[in-house]
């Protein structure tokens, strides 16, 4: 059987300006669509929760709602404190006002305030709450206590 030869068709390679040109075109399909996304609403919460931790070394405050999910936060070491002065009660202070600016848009009025840990800040927190103009409803002390703790060394034979 004789072969029968099959016209041959010269498959056309874009060069690189028709591939960019290909690019841009899907590029501005992509941000065409993405204009029509919706914008995220902001959180209007007026109950909520303040966690406050306060170690030796740090305080950190922590603003959520009933469920748990995080408002904002703050620390000392966020705002510029370093080494010692991170734990003293004025940097507890500055840490409630820092956090309490970013809260106030969402519309936080009452809280529950769950302290944790025995640093020097944790008093200090507390007090700078109250005068930040939140109405407090309980306040709660979640610090563990260990119940007879680790086990003991041995005692040393001499």
């Amino acid at each position: 059987m004789p072969e029968e030869k099959k016209p041959e068709v010269e498959e056309k390679k874009p060069t690189e300006k028709e591939s960019k040109k290909d690019t841009d075109k899907n590029e501005d399909e992509k941000s065409s669509k993405s204009s029509y996304k919706k914008g995220k609403k902001k959180k209007h919460v007026t109950k909520g929760q303040a966690h406050i931790m306060a170690t030796y070394n740090n305080t950190i405050i922590t603003f959520s709602d009933q469920n748990g999910n995080t408002l904002a936060w703050s620390s000392a070491g966020m705002l510029g404190f370093k080494g010692a002065k991170k734990a003293t009660p004025f940097a507890a202070g500055e840490i409630v006002k820092n956090a309490t600016e970013k809260v106030r848009d969402i519309g936080l009025k009452d809280l529950d305030i769950f302290v944790k840990g025995i640093g020097s800040g944790r008093e200090a927190a507390v007090r700078a709450l109250n005068a930040s103009g939140f109405n407090i409803l309980t306040i709660n002390d979640k610090t563990p206590i260990p119940h007879n703790g680790c086990r003991a060394k041995k005692p040393r034979r001499v």
